[in-house]
Formats: structure tokens, C-alpha cells, sequence
């Protein structure tokens, strides 16, 4: 399948994305200078998200609406708040996608809503992405799928019914090029709790592409996941965490971020194929390998014994598979110390 311009799957690199998210941190200046840090950094695509503060929540500070846990990176605020401060006006868009496509970058977003759906149908999205928390809003994967776009889905805390829900409500309605992400929904994740070798059995139950958001900090989860299949790697990123952010805590750095498409392209490549023996690249090695040679002057007629034949390199002599076949033999010639072992030496 491609995305834009770029194909996605085993035969392709792996696809990174830089997840804006609310890193721009109420500035478009900032927005732009992510852009333009994601382009630098290698990354692929960039995705921001799409809603306003009263489509994703109403505006109460008390109960459910306001996040008491203490654990929380937005402990302390309400929903309504959060959202506000995270999102990203929608005057922005088009500026921030005209700047990643002028730096090579494919520039989407995840919607919220269908009014979402539509403004972004208004910027000629490629693709388009469903957020962990809204993989079970049927209507909304039914009206997203509707576009005929390539469709991105995170899993997280979705069961294997659930997921077969949104996969089958999402090829109903018309999405053709589905991807799927191992998600794991906590900011920031574990390595313990990201369970990555659900990868390659989601691959198998759903049949399409699969991939990792990954919330972890550093690039080993996400370098791990390639080597089990993933095609797509989501990351948030920032220009510096130090800066804030309402993902900040969590967001890769530029340096990080270049680091990640580097290892991430080196475990696709290293991944290659079942293959044994000497690779074309091995076959000059071949000459290393320990053999059997003569270690001391030897007369015609004298027995080979381990004190004149050894098992050194390089491997120009009979395999050593062989010692204890040819000890007690004799030599039919004069042979010098450092002669390859061969067969038509010994009778």
C-alpha cells in the first residue's frame, strides 16, 4: 500500500511519523519550527490532531471532567481545559501542512469528530489517523472510512472483539488500506506493559499492515517492534521537553528522533531473510575458518600425530572434521611446517 508517495510494508523502510500533538504549545511559530525539525530529523510524515476543546469534551471542572488522578501528567485540570490548551486552532492547518509538504513531509491529522472529518477533506489529508481512545466510535471510523483514504488505527485498551468491530466497520464503509498500531494508552508507557509481540499476531487476525505508537521513552521498543513486523512507527515529538507541552514529558527530541529512523532502518535491513551458509559478503571469510595443518618439518614415511597436526587457520587444509581420521597415518612426501593438510599427503 502507499501513503501519498511512499510505500508502506515489508518492503519499504519503516514509515516514521513525529506526532505534533499540543507541542506547539499555543504557538504557531513553534508549530512551524516542529515542521521543520521533524523534515531535518528523517522523519516521514507528520500528524497533528483535529478538534476543538467542545468536540472532544463539555466545559465542567468537577466529577469524571476533572482529572484527579494523582499519577497523571494533567492531574489537577479538567478534560475541557487540557483540550484547550492542546489543540490545535484550525486556521493553523493549512499553513503547518503547506510547510511539511514544501519539506517533503506527508501531513495528516486525526480527527475527532465528523466535522473534523469534513474541514480536513477541505486540505486533501492522504490518510488519516483514529486515536486509541476513539477505536470503538464506529460511526466515527464508519464516516473517516467513507473518504476511501489509507485508514491509521491505534489499539489501545481495545480487546480482540472490539478490534474486530472497528476492522469490519472500517472495510465496510470503504477503507481498503488499513494499518493498524500496537498502542499502549498510559504517558508515558513501560517497556513492561507495550506487549509488543502482539505485532505480528494482530498482522495475522486482521490481515493488513501493523505498526507501534510508542509512548516509551528512548528507541528500543520501537527498534524491537521492527524486527516483529512493524511497518509504521508513531512517535511524539517536540523541539525540547524542557520547553513543556501537554505531551512534552513523553515527545522525542530532534536528536532522538534522527537516532530513531537510523536504528529503525538498520533492524528492516538486518531482518532479511531465513538464509544459512556463507553470504556473498561471508564467502572471502571462508579462507579463516581453522583447518588442518602440518606444524612441524616431516619426513615421507612419518605418522601424523597431534603433535605435528593441528586444527589452526587459516582454513586452506583438510576440515577438521577430519583429525582423528588422518592421525596415524603416514606422509607420502617431505612436507614443511605450515602445509595445508591435504589428501593426496597422507596414504
Amino acid at each position: 500500500m502507499k501513503i501519498g508517495n511512499r510505500k508502506i510494508g515489508d518492503f519499504a523502510t519503516p514509515f516514521i511519523i513525529a506526532e505534533m500533538s499540543g507541542n506547539h504549545n499555543q504557538s504557531l511559530d513553534r508549530a512551524l519550527e516542529i515542521v521543520q525539525a521533524s523534515a531535518k530529523s528523517g522523519a516521514h510524515a507528520l500528524k497533528i490532531q483535529t478538534y476543538t476543546p467542545g468536540t472532544m469534551t463539555i466545559d465542567l471542572d468537577e466529577r469524571e471532567f476533572h482529572i484527579s488522578d494523582p499519577n497523571s501528567l494533567w492531574a489537577g485540570t479538567s478534560l475541557y481545559k487540557l483540550y484547550g490548551e492542546g489543540y490545535t486552532p484550525w486556521e493553523w492547518h493549512k499553513p503547518i501542512f503547506d510547510r511539511a509538504r514544501d519539506l517533503g513531509l506527508i501531513a495528516f491529522s486525526t480527527p475527532f469528530d465528523d466535522t473534523s472529518v469534513d474541514f480536513l477533506e477541505t486540505l486533501n489529508v492522504p490518510c488519516y489517523k483514529i486515536a486509541s481512545f476513539e477505536n470503538t466510535d464506529l460511526p466515527l471510523i464508519r464516516r473517516v472510512a467513507a473518504t476511501g483514504k489509507p485508514l491509521i488505527i491505534s489499539t489501545g485498551m481495545a480487546s480482540v472483539a472490539e478490534l474486530d468491530e472497528t476492522v469490519r466497520a472500517a472495510r465496510e464503509a470503504g477503507c481498503k488500506d488499513l494499518i493498524l498500531l500496537k498502542c499502549t494508552s498510559t504517558y508515558p508507557s513501560t517497556a513492561e506493559n507495550t506487549n509488543i509481540l502482539t505485532i505480528p499476531h494482530l498482522r495475522e487476525l486482521f490481515d493488513c499492515e501493523v505498526g507501534l505508537s510508542d509512548h516509551t521513552m528512548g528507541l528500543g521498543v520501537s527498534v524491537a517492534s521492527v524486527a516483529l513486523g512493524a511497518t509504521v512507527i508513531e512517535k511524539h515529538f517536540t523541539l525540547n521537553r524542557a520547553g513543556g507541552g501537554v505531551d512534552s514529558a513523553f515527545s522525542m527530541e530532534p536528536s532522538e528522533m534522527a537516532q530513531l529512523v537510523v536504528e529503525t532502518e538498520r533492524a528492516w535491513q538486518a531482518l532479511g531473510k531465513v538464509s544459512y551458509g556463507p553470504t556473498e559478503a561471508e564467502k572471502k571469510s571462508l579462507q579463516y575458518r581453522r583447518s588442518l595443518y602440518i606444524v612441524q618439518d616431516i619426513k615421507a614415511g612419518k605418522v601424523l600425530t597431534k603433535d605435528n597436526v593441528r586444527a589452526i587457520r587459516p582454513g586452506l587444509g583438510l576440515p577438521p572434521k577430519y583429525f582423528d581420521t588422518i592421525l596415524g597415518k603416514s606422509l607420502r612426501y617431505d612436507v614443511i611446517k605450515g602445509t595445508a593438510l591435504t589428501w593426496d599427503m597422507v596414504c
